[in-house]
């Protein structure tokens, strides 16, 4: 083990926090109305008494840009988690299917699937995540039979009261961040950098987000409006929905 230098991860922080604002830019740059307005519910607008077409627009982008901002910094916060764990315990990526992170401590190969926040699955992906710690395990004993393993769940923020969860260790916040650093305050001191540069790069963000609204609002009105500016419901619903050609005029 060698001590973390807190200098090394808010070089890290600086110098890369810019690709994930660049994602979240280019993620608009191509993004068409019809992908974001099949993905939600056309009934939930019409019950919200939602009446013009920035209103729908600005809801479908928001939430599709929620989403995919979760999905981006994830994986932005996997990288890092990484390079920390490299720094500390010569940790790597693994090659395994599923697994993100190994590496060697207390005797221990760890190997760790890497999620944002601690409700992150079903009990569906849940049950995957354990059956891939099953494999991982029995690929790494394959060279090593008296390799003593440890899979842990590991979540970029949270907490969980029981980590214990008997085939597999679940470490939230502050605890993954001390676990893959030995810095039992590293879960703190890695806000500040975050931080740098943000409003520059949200402005340029702004800017984009802006366009993109206007582009939809426009691409809505000619599509689902009718002569005299009010949503054509049936239009929108059946655009969503329908499996058929849909008439406008009946």
């Amino acid at each position: 083990m060698s001590p973390l230098n807190l200098e090394d991860a808010k070089d890290y922080v600086e110098q890369n926090i810019g690709a994930f604002h660049q994602k979240r830019i280019a993620s608009l740059d191509c993004l068409p109305l019809s992908r974001v307005l099949r993905r939600k519910n056309p009934y939930l607008f019409r019950a919200k008494n939602m009446l013009t077409a920035e209103q729908i627009v600005k809801a479908v982008l928001d939430a599709h840009i929620s989403s995919n901002e979760e999905t981006l910094f994830g994986d932005w916060l996997e990288e890092f988690a990484i390079f920390i764990c490299s720094k500390v315990f010569n940790g790597y990526k693994s090659g395994i299917a599923g697994i993100d992170l190994e590496f060697d401590n207390d005797g221990f190969r760890h190997i760790v699937s890497i999620k944002s926040g601690p409700n992150w699955g079903n009990s569906g992906q849940v049950k995957k995540m354990k059956l891939d710690f099953m494999t991982a395990s029995r690929t790494l004993r394959t060279g090593n039979s008296k390799l003593r393993i440890n899979p842990v769940n590991g979540c970029c923020y949270g907490i969980d009261r029981k980590p214990n969860k008997g085939e597999y260790l679940k470490l939230c916040g502050q605890k993954f961040w001390e676990f893959i650093s030995g810095d039992t305050q590293l879960y703190v001191d890695i806000v500040e950098p975050l931080g740098k540069s943000a409003q520059q790069k949200n402005e340029e963000f702004a800017e984009s987000y802006a366009a993109v609204i206007n582009r939809f609002t426009r691409d809505f009105a000619n599509e689902f409006c009718s002569e005299d500016g009010a949503i054509d419901w049936k239009r929108l619903v059946a655009f969503n929905s329908s499996q058929y050609p849909f008439d406008r005029e009946n």
